[in-house]
């Protein structure tokens, strides 16, 4: 029990320490190229925390709480503070930031929505010498 919930507060310290570079990591650039890095790292983590999270846990409901602790990272980076700091924007006078960051929201949102849509509930065993079900034989 003390080893489960240990398990998920870990992937959930996990996800967002993830969350939070590659929201840090969105305006990455080599010279004048932009690097998608952020992206690519938004659809692995998704899976990967998403796949742990169910294997710790067990449950497609708790397996939501990564993706969850995902989109509050990022939905809070793409609001501006009083300040006027952003970490998200729709990227000014720049395409190619634009179109990366629509990119990380949209394909880690997908990522996220297609891992927790393939898991799958353990299957039910039947007992031993039990015949099998048949689908309307008699």
């Amino acid at each position: 029990m003390i080893r489960r919930l240990l398990g998920v507060v870990l992937v959930l310290v996990l996800a967002a320490v993830c969350a939070v570079l590659e929201v840090f990591y969105l305006p990455l650039r080599a010279g004048p190229v932009l690097l998608p890095l952020s992206v690519a790292a938004a659809v692995a983590g998704n899976v990967a925390f998403t796949r742990a999270m169910y294997e710790i846990a067990g449950s497609v409901w708790l397996a939501l709480l990564p993706g969850a602790v995902w989109l509050g990272v990022i939905g809070r980076s793409a609001i501006a503070r009083p300040e006027g700091d952003l970490l998200i924007s729709d990227g000014g006078s720049s395409t190619a930031t634009a179109v990366v960051n629509l990119a990380f929201l949209l394909l880690g949102s997908l990522a996220l929505a297609f891992t927790v849509g393939t898991l799958r509930r353990p299957q039910r065993t039947r007992a031993v010498g039990q015949p099998p079900e048949t689908a309307g034989i008699t």
